[in-house]
Order: C-alpha cells, then structure tokens, then sequence
C-alpha cells in the first residue's frame, strides 16, 4: 500500500512531472534526500514511472482508434496477451460487458489500419469478432488526470517548473527532435546531460532542444502508476451514443468530472468514449445513475469493466506494477 506522503509526492508529480528534487521537496516539506530516496523506492518497486507523452501527429499520420474484441469461450486470456504484443497495441485490457478484450491502437499510417483491423486482430487464435472506433478528437487524456491533494500554495510553488504547450507543426520536427522523442517517450525526467551523452550533444543544445520540444507540445510529461495503487480499484470503458446536437456538450462535459482519464468523441456506432476510474462500484454507480443522467441526448450506453491491465502507454503491467518489456 502507498503511503500519504508516497500519494503527495505522486499528486506532485502529476502536476510538475519534470519539476526538480528540490523544488518537490519545498512544494511538500520534506527534505530533498527524503524526495529523492521516495521517488527512487516508487521507481525500484515498479509503481511509478514518468514518461513522456507524445503528440499523436508526431507519431503517426492518424487518430488512434478504440477496438472491442470478443472471443471464443475461454480463450480471453491468451488472446489479450498475443493481441497486447502487437507494437501498434497502446493499451490492452480484459474485460467484462461490452467486450471480452478492450485494445487502444494507433496504427503509424492510415493505409496500415486496414492490416490490422481487418486481418491480424481476426487472425489472432481465439478472436471470434472485433468492433472498432476512429478516434475524432481527445478532449481529455491520462496526463491531466489528478489526485487532488495539494494546497493551492504548494501547488504554485510546483507550477514554477510547469512547462505549458503553445502548438506545433508536425512537419516541422527535425531529426534531432525525433531521436529526443523516444528518449522523453521513455523517460520523461531525462535530464538535459543524459540526453547529450545520448544524442552526441552538447549539455546546453540538449537543454534547448528539451525546452523547445516541451513547449511546442511535441511531448507532455506525464505520470505513470496505474489506478489501483491510488486507491481507483475499479477501471471502465463507457460507450455513449448520443444525439449530434448534444455530442459536443456531453462531451466537455464528461472531460471534466474527476472520473475522466480519456475522453474522446469518435465516429463509429458510439459517439464519445469515456475512460473513467472509481473507487468502488457504488461510485461507479453514482456516476452512471447520477451524474450521466442530466446530461442531454444520451441514448444508450455500453460499460465494458476492466478486470486486468495488460498494457498502457505501450508498458506492460503485471498486478498493477511496471512488468518488464517483453519481446
């Protein structure tokens, strides 16, 4: 079990994922060697880890797209694990209702989607049918999602160190960006010297081309510790199809309530997807009963609950810890 000051530090992070020991250290009252031996025992045990995540349009030409899977008796298992070792498969999941597998996938070329969908997910031994979604547009994802636990003081001390997005052109990434891409995308605290060396850079050309790629939003920092350690035992994906005069609204919506860590509006049989996480079933309920209910246009809604996490972010998980890549 996480430890209160284990949770601030994490809430710290998530605010501040680049923000420096001794400024984690000011923002929560403690030493910097007390931050640092923390954040090395979080990392040590697998829990948490800060990557950095990178801009759709610089990794591919297209939106990702949501894939239902359903299988033949039995065989979830083992098709959720060969499915999760697809390299275009960014999350993979078991779950229950909607589907038998929930998968995330963003294919590197729009030509490549029909590979994939049509002919190696069917291919997959075990898969008896797939249903898939076209991601439109993200209102909210993984890296704004928060634990709020900080004062309003300790968190302006962390915003000295935030790094805020102004836009970018895809087309103009160069290739020494490109090469710092899969560096941040792999560690998102790299360090201006350890990209250098990495790079064959420059410390300070290493500085500059980090603060360029952080402001334009190429890349956005961000934690990584799956739901259930932080108390979120209870993880779903919600289907809603909705009136067109209403998509957009509902979908705002549903990006701010404290359950959202992905919401999309997509183009297939839903029109917004929500990927929520819940403490308990009662709060799930809550959510479905009480806070979906007001919303205008909701016609119907398809749950699929998430019963074990293969892979997020393209890191595999293994009982809600980091597990280590696989071949």
């Amino acid at each position: 079990m996480l430890t209160e000051p284990d949770l601030d530090l994490i809430a710290a992070l998530q605010i501040a994922p680049r923000a420096s020991v001794a400024t984690l250290a000011e923002a929560l009252d403690v030493s910097a060697s007390t931050v640092g031996r923390r954040l090395a025992r979080l990392e040590e045990q697998r829990i948490l880890r800060v990557i950095g995540q990178v801009e759709w349009t610089a990794r591919a030409r297209g939106n990702p797209r949501h894939v239902w899977v359903t299988t033949e008796p039995g065989a979830s298992g083992s098709a959720a694990q060969a499915l999760a070792r697809f390299p275009e498969v960014q999350l993979a999941a078991e779950t229950a209702g909607r589907s038998d597998v929930y998968l995330a996938v963003h294919v590197p070329d729009r030509a490549e989607a029909r590979e994939l969908l049509a002919e190696r997910i069917p291919g997959v031994p075990g898969v008896a049918g797939t249903h898939s979604e076209l991601v439109l547009r993200a209102l909210t994802r993984a890296d704004s999602w928060r634990l709020h636990r900080l004062s309003e003081d300790q968190q302006k001390i962390l915003s000295r160190e935030q790094v805020v997005p102004d836009g970018f052109d895809a087309d103009d990434v160069g290739p020494d960006e490109r090469r710092l891409i899969g560096l941040l995308a792999g560690n998102g605290r790299i360090t201006a010297a350890e990209a250098g060396r990495s790079l064959g850079l420059s410390q300070s050309t290493a500085y500059r081309l980090i603060q360029s790629t952080l402001r334009r939003g190429i890349v956005r920092p961000r934690v990584e510790v799956e739901p259930a350690q932080l108390g979120y035992e209870l993880e779903a994906v919600i289907a809603l199809t909705i009136t067109p005069g209403a998509i957009q609204a509902v979908a705002g919506e549903l990006a701010r309530h404290p359950s959202a860590r992905y919401v999309s509006i997509v183009a297939g049989t839903a029109s917004v997807i929500h990927q929520g996480v819940f403490r308990n079933e009662d709060e799930m309920a809550d959510f479905l009963t009480r806070d979906l209910a007001p919303l205008p246009g909701i016609t119907a809604l398809q749950v699929s609950v998430v019963l074990r996490m293969l892979r997020r972010y393209w890191l595999y998980r293994e009982d809600g810890r980091f597990a280590p890549d696989r071949p």
